[in-house]
């Protein structure tokens, strides 16, 4: 019996010290009276709860190319939206709007996406998707 306490305490203790990883508040992290678009090609999906994400590759003025972070709803969300795992591919040239992040880096979150065969889909932002 002793054993069985001690390894339920160790499990407890190892599983305590791991990190929570807290939803954040779309408000918190992006802020949408600084909308922003912009237009380039897909370099990677990635179809993951809490909310899928796409890089997207897009040429400065310069012709420098600066991957941005795009966050997504969630895919059960999206899924129910029309969306699927694949209806991003990388190398995909699309256009993106959504609102920038607070940060300054360059990361957004989605609210419409303009896919390469034309169509516009809405991407719901994370602000109305939590």
């Amino acid at each position: 019996m002793r054993t069985v306490v001690v390894t339920l305490l160790a499990v407890a203790a190892v599983w305590w010290s791991q990190p929570v990883a807290a939803h954040h508040s779309f408000a918190a992290q992006y802020d949408p009276d600084k909308p922003i678009t912009l237009t380039g090609k897909v370099s990677k999906v990635e179809w993951t709860n809490p909310h899928a994400r796409f890089y997207l590759d897009v040429k400065d003025a310069k012709g420098q190319v600066k991957t941005w972070n795009f966050e997504l709803a969630s895919p059960n969300y999206l899924k129910r939206a029309g969306w699927s795992s694949t209806s991003l591919k990388e190398g995909d040239e699309i256009t993106v709007e959504g609102s920038i992040a607070r940060s300054g880096a360059n990361m957004a979150n989605a609210r419409s996406v303009t896919l390469a065969d034309g169509s516009r889909v809405f991407a719901r932002s994370a602000q109305d998707a939590n």
